[in-house]
């Protein structure tokens, strides 16, 4: 994987910085070329994450850490960049401070705590306090400060349904519960105003009871439930590594997986966070970040340059996108039959798939191709068509068909095409969401113009092929970006 051009300067920037700026370095600049460098490699990231709903975790150790109001600086960037965020801290630390002044006895099975009725108003309160040390800091904007004119609202509530654990193995949990149920049209209308969203690990019951609950699967199950595009462990023992060696950066689903059934996270990473990790990304969030809460700006470090600096949980590759070949004939055709009788697709026969199957890409699971796509390039006109664009509908509304665009565009950006087209009948809005606008016959190459079928009456959609960051190329930041 290619380095950012030039390393991090040693300036950091949290917000746009009045007329007496200095006040908001804590080194000088050495060097502006390599700040401007880095910023303006930073820009697609930004543009990417832009309206995106991202999900953090960090637990109750960061909230009494000194580098506390750092992270809530991050915070506050990120927020100021257009990222929708939902903040889910946890309280263990808090919550065994207060069970220890209260004279109160608790006990852990399975890493789960068991909550008495004495110990639930020592984590009802516990939690209470770290709620308000965030938000307090979240509402800070003293002029000197990185949160100067930042106006940052932060909304909280009864956004968790939830229900006892009940009796596992023998052991009753008592007041310890599980989710139920996440208020997804209340945190959507929150992040619609423009607030961050700050959630508590307590769940209620329509019976008016209380329950105490992991926060790491509060943001498992929230971001799940959002279908987030980024789910963000701020961890104590992060990124995963593997028999003490060098930190894994980036994990498929597959690997995820095959790591955790392995156990093989002894020398450094906690388990149960790569568990949530395979869990969120198995239900519908595209990207799951582990990373070490003590590195200073790891979280802009991980989402604004190139490598990162944490383990990344990718969900995409956990269907394997591939060249087709004929062996995928069968499953293609199988996969496209019932669109083109919808009139979604144009017909495509057996022997044309023979034909042009070397334009072809699919997205295999489990062996059974999910999804596909051609490239058909025009070299004399610098276009190339996107073809063919199908997923199983089983399959659908899980970012697989951005996936298959990205390779498509990946590719034609290879055979030196700046831009590309589609033809569609009934898929025009998802074309525009992705950058595609609305153009006639007249704008198709030649060979392509004279086999429009205009009985179909196909919409034109146009896109101009921007430069890979970093210059094209396979990589991390390929990723990260969708």
């Amino acid at each position: 994987m290619a380095p950012i051009a030039g390393d991090l300067p040693s300036l950091r920037i949290i917000a746009p910085p009045p007329s007496n700026h200095s006040r908001f370095m804590t080194r000088p600049l050495r060097d502006p070329r390599t700040f401007v460098q880095w910023f303006r490699n930073s820009a697609p990231y930004i543009n990417a994450h832009r309206g995106r709903t991202f999900v953090v975790h960090f637990g109750g150790e960061a909230i009494e850490s000194g580098a506390f109001a750092a992270l809530i600086h991050d915070f506050t960037l990120l927020d100021s960049l257009g990222i929708r965020l939902v903040l889910v801290h946890g309280a263990r630390p808090q919550i065994d401070a207060r069970l220890s002044e209260s004279g109160v006895e608790s006990s852990f099975a399975d890493g789960t705590r068991i909550t008495g009725s004495r110990a639930l108003g020592c984590v009802v309160e516990a939690n209470a306090a770290a709620r308000t040390r965030a938000e307090t800091l979240l509402s800070m904007g003293l002029s000197n400060s990185p949160m100067a004119g930042a106006g940052i609202r932060v909304s909280s509530g009864n956004f968790l349904v939830a229900r006892p654990l009940g009796v596992r193995n023998g052991i009753d949990f008592q007041h310890t519960g599980e989710l139920r149920r996440v208020d997804t049209e209340a945190i959507r209308a929150h992040l619609d105003q423009g607030s961050i969203v700050l959630i508590s690990p307590l769940g209620y019951s329509p019976a008016g009871e209380v329950f105490n609950l992991r926060a790491e699967e509060v943001a498992r199950d929230v971001a799940a439930e959002l279908r987030a595009a980024k789910l963000v462990y701020l961890s104590e023992d992060a990124p995963l590594r593997v028999a003490s060696q060098s930190p894994i950066r980036e994990l498929t689903l597959n690997e995820a997986w095959a790591l955790l059934e392995r156990r093989s996270t002894a020398g450094g990473g906690d388990p149960h966070l790569l568990a949530a990790a395979v869990h969120a990304c198995r239900n519908g969030v595209k990207r799951v970040h582990l990373l070490d809460r003590g590195t200073d700006g790891a979280l802009l470090l991980e989402l604004f340059t190139r490598d990162g600096v944490g383990t990344m949980v990718s969900a995409d590759a956990y269907d394997a996108t591939r060249r087709a070949t004929l062996a995928d004939i069968g499953g293609i055709l199988e996969l496209i039959t019932p669109l083109q009788a919808e009139g979604w697709l144009a017909a495509r026969s057996r022997e044309n798939l023979e034909s042009e199957i070397d334009h072809y890409v699919v997205v295999e699971r489990d062996g059974a191709v999910i999804g596909c796509a051609a490239l058909f390039s025009y070299p004399e006109s610098d276009m190339a068509e996107l073809a063919c664009l199908a997923v199983d509908e089983s399959y659908r509304n899980a970012g697989r068909g951005d996936v298959l665009l990205e390779a498509i565009e990946r590719d034609a950006r290879s055979t030196g095409a700046s831009r590309l087209f589609a033809l569609t009948t009934r898929a025009s809005h998802w074309f525009k969401e992705r950058g595609f606008r609305d153009g006639d016959v007249g704008d198709l190459p030649p060979a392509r113009r004279h086999a429009y079928d205009e009985a179909r009456r196909s919409k034109v959609m146009l896109k101009a092929l921007a430069e890979s960051p970093g210059g094209g190329g396979t990589s991390r930041a390929a990723v990260q970006l969708s």
